[in-house]
């Protein structure tokens, strides 16, 4: 590495040492007045409203990033540009609504210029801020610091390690409303229909699973030989073992070709499948969720899962890893 790489690195080092600290600082903080202002927006979405969040400069992308998680987790919510609220845009703000600021001095011009017309509304406000004693800090029904020991920034100015905590600190927001509330996966798929979120929530076993000639479907007394040529026909990492009614009895992976042929050579391929399978493999059921598809794919850290009939046990199909990156869910 040269002169200038090393420099580099330990650049982006004490950057992510310094938003470390800066984390660590705001979850120390965390305390009576997180709970205080959490129960504060689950009331003004219990009575019908949204959060309404606004911040100008770094802290308008923040507060627009922390309102999509609300909204993309069941937490109503939206942005509101302070500058554009003082000629119109206030209209956003409904008495059942809570608005939650950003500034990190607690005296930008513009927030301090929004709170007297929020005051006059009756809209209860979360600040988000570190200077206790500001000026924001005081308007608010409850104030949450977001105060850190220094920016990444050498020298001191530009908003870094600060926007990194306020944003864990919104996130911390949006997940607490979310464990207290109903909405769940189902919920979480309808928000986010598109791309490989969506597919993960929305398809389920039965959607992604081989099936007919492509399930490599083999009777227990098949030999190595023949298991081998169904394999290769369907191009499968597996091929499963069923009883005459269909139920699942066993599976044959690749390796356990390996580990086949290097116990027993070229005899092993005349010699029954049933003699090399694994019995009682784990299997997933055809509602199941891709999501859950995944999980047990990775952690089992196997390639090929064996769809079943949860009631009679019949093998209906099978999820192959190498299928799941046209789903969009790898």
């Amino acid at each position: 590495m040269s002169a200038q790489g090393e420099k580099d690195v330990s650049a982006a080092l004490d950057v992510f040492e310094a938003e470390l600290e800066g984390i660590r600082a705001v979850r120390d903080a965390v305390g009576d007045d997180f709970a205080r202002a959490v129960a504060l927006l689950r009331g003004a979405l219990a009575r019908g409203g949204k959060i309404v969040l606004t911040g100008v400069g770094k802290n308008r992308y923040i507060a627009e990033k922390i309102s999509a998680t609300l909204a993309s987790t069941g937490s109503r919510s939206v942005f509101l540009d302070p500058m554009q609220a003082l000629h119109g845009d206030l209209g956003i703000l409904a008495c059942e609504d809570i608005l939650v600021a950003l500034s990190y001095s607690g005296e930008t011009d513009e927030i301090r210029n929004l709170m007297p017309a929020v005051r006059r509304l009756g809209i209860p406000v979360v600040a988000i801020t570190a200077a206790a004693g500001s000026s924001l800090a005081h308007f608010a029904e409850v104030s949450l610091s977001c105060a850190v020991p220094r920016e990444a920034c050498p020298f001191g100015i530009a908003p870094t390690t600060s926007t990194t905590a306020t944003l864990a600190l919104g996130d911390a927001i949006a997940m607490a409303l979310l464990r207290s509330s109903d909405f769940g996966r189902a919920d979480f798929a309808k928000f986010h229909p598109g791309g490989a979120i969506g597919q993960t929530l929305l398809l389920r076993a039965r959607d992604i699973m081989r099936t007919g000639e492509r399930l490599a479907a083999v009777a227990p007394e098949t030999t190595l030989a023949d298991v081998v040529v169904k394999m290769t026909h369907t191009r499968s990492g597996a091929a499963f073992a069923v009883s005459g009614s269909g139920k699942l009895l066993g599976i044959f992976t690749d390796g356990d070709f390996r580990r086949a042929l290097a116990g027993a050579g070229a005899l092993a391929l005349s010699r029954k499948v049933a003699d090399f399978m694994t019995a009682k493999p784990v299997t997933i059921a055809p509602d199941d969720f891709a999501a859950d598809v995944l999980r047990v794919l990775e952690g089992r850290e196997i390639d090929d899962l064996p769809v079943v009939d949860p009631e009679t046990g019949v093998l209906v199909g099978a999820v192959d890893i190498q299928d799941l990156p046209k789903f969009k869910i790898l």
